[in-house]
């Protein structure tokens, strides 16, 4: 394991209230000199792999542009996807939504068939399992289906949750998040707390030893740190993952793209000496993998806007989606609906709102208002995180019934929150292969929805629920041109 750099505090020595980042970077040793993307595209030439991401949740897909994306994994599909020049495709699982026992299915039935079509079309192929920055999802349980269902255990599980776009970095094996100039330990953050996911050490290692119930120790996890890539570059990474064997899992430090690129150019000089590697990663750690060049973020005019009213829906409860909403909700001029999630769990109301919510929408959309649509804020919750599921999956597809509902087409659709993004566009608009055009914010993709959906080639936003300031759900209002209207229909105003 490594030392500490010096100066940067243990999470045990300080209280949550926050390190300047400032003062990280300044005792952070100097960033490996080279430009290493030629070097990067090289290998990735002779190595000539397809890179297979599998998302836990739609928001996966937060730094690519031009990928595609399926929501299907058949046969037919994965083999349309790995016989194409495009060196990267994302197979949108939902798995985050799913319990473990189901997410690990889904996982070992992607793999096994990815084996299945790239032996009959003889192509090579890498898997990202790509989740969370802020450590929620199935770990270990999808890592260990995708071992099984590949047919061989790697040489080792990458552990990668660096997402440099969203203020997620990685630092003597510490996960921190970032708000405004300070950063806060993983563990002690909202995130954390999650109904599902939730977790308490912000040491990876550690992490992984209280994820895994103690199967595997945090002195079994490996590590490259941040000192490995900026003194050692490529070669003592190379020689740090040559090392690894059995499915050891490595947690890899990064606090800047730089780290990312010389990192991924050791791992690919391994690769091509006959490594094996699993990824669990966040979304900033694919494009470099990939070769995939940065693009600058979209503008109101690189769509192609319809006339008529946009759509905004907005299911996440992290505290994050609700300030934005509650700042969004006192704009002038918004339109917007609350779903009452009590008479949604109540079966002799629940059609009569979903009904109610719907009617509205279609009548704003036709007079060509935006509307938005949002769930009231409080929280409901079980007995247990089997109980907490089954009230969120009740949520999402009382969502979905609404949206099947509207049958005015939308200008543009925003989705806010990582579920509910993912069952609008599976189950409500019957997508099977988007396209990734970049994003419109950091960190917030835009995807043009496929001929195949109900409203081909429309613009669709997934805003993850954790990404942006209290400003972002208004900034991305106005970047898709929300329209003024009267200020006599004001809509509904976020309760406290």
């Amino acid at each position: 394991m490594p030392s500490n750099i010096s100066g940067i505090p243990d999470p045990r020595q300080i209280s949550s209230e926050g390190i300047p980042f400032a003062d990280i970077c300044q005792r952070l040793p100097a960033e490996w000199p080279v430009d290493l993307q030629p070097s990067i595209r090289a290998a990735l030439n002779a190595l000539q792999q397809k890179v297979v991401v599998l998302d836990d949740d739609p928001t996966g897909t937060q730094t690519v542009s031009e990928v595609p994306v399926l929501t299907e994994w058949s046969r037919e599909a994965l083999q349309a996807e790995m016989r194409n020049d495009l060196p990267v495709f994302y197979v949108l699982t939902n798995s985050r939504s799913l319990s473990a026992a189901d997410a690990s299915q889904l996982n070992r039935t992607i793999a096994t068939n990815l084996v299945s079509v790239a032996h009959e079309i003889g192509k090579r192929f890498a898997v990202i399992s790509r989740s969370d920055s802020t450590l929620r999802g199935h770990f270990p349980e999808e890592i260990d289906a995708l071992s099984q269902g590949l047919g061989e255990k790697p040489d080792g599980i990458l552990l990668i949750p660096v997402f440099l776009e969203g203020g997620r970095y990685t630092i003597n094996d510490v996960q921190y998040v970032r708000n405004g100039e300070f950063v806060f330990f993983a563990g002690e953050t909202e995130f954390a707390q999650d109904a599902l996911f939730g977790y308490t050490s912000s040491n990876l290692p550690k992490w992984v030893e209280e994820k895994t119930h103690g199967r595997i120790s945090a002195s079994e996890v490996r590590s490259i740190s941040i000192e490995d890539i900026r003194t050692g570059g490529p070669d003592r990474i190379k020689s740090k993952l040559q090392k690894l064997h059995g499915g050891t899992i490595c947690v890899v430090n990064s606090a800047s793209i730089r780290d990312l690129a010389t990192f991924t150019l050791g791992l690919l000089q391994a690769e091509m000496e006959g490594k094996r590697f699993l990824y669990r990663s966040a979304a900033s750690f694919i494009p470099v993998r990939c070769g995939l060049s940065p693009r600058p973020l979209l503008r109101a005019e690189d769509f192609n806007l319809e006339q008529g009213g946009g759509l905004i829906v907005v299911g996440s409860h992290v505290p994050t989606t609700t300030s934005q909403l509650r700042a969004f909700l006192h704009q002038p001029h918004v339109t917007s609906l609350e779903i009452d999630i009590g008479s949604l769990l109540e079966e002799q109301n629940r059609k009569i709102e979903i009904d109610r919510i719907a009617s509205r929408t279609n009548e704003f959309l036709k007079a060509g208002k935006d509307v938005t649509l949002f769930t009231s804020r409080r929280l409901w919750t079980g007995l247990n995180s089997e109980e907490n599921l089954a009230i969120a999956k009740s949520i999402s597809s009382a969502i979905v019934d609404i949206v099947r509902l509207v049958s005015s087409r939308p200008r543009y659709i925003v989705a806010k929150g990582g579920i509910t993004a993912s069952d609008i566009v599976t189950k409500a608009l019957n997508a099977k292969r988007s396209l990734v055009k970049g994003q419109l914010m950091p960190g917030v993709p835009v995807w043009q929805l496929g001929p195949e959906s109900r409203y081909p080639g429309t613009p669709y936003v997934v805003f993850p629920g954790n990404v942006g300031d209290g400003n972002a759900l208004i900034k991305v209002a106005q970047l898709l041109g929300t329209k003024v209207r009267d200020s006599s229909d004001r809509g509904t105003q976020l309760s406290s």
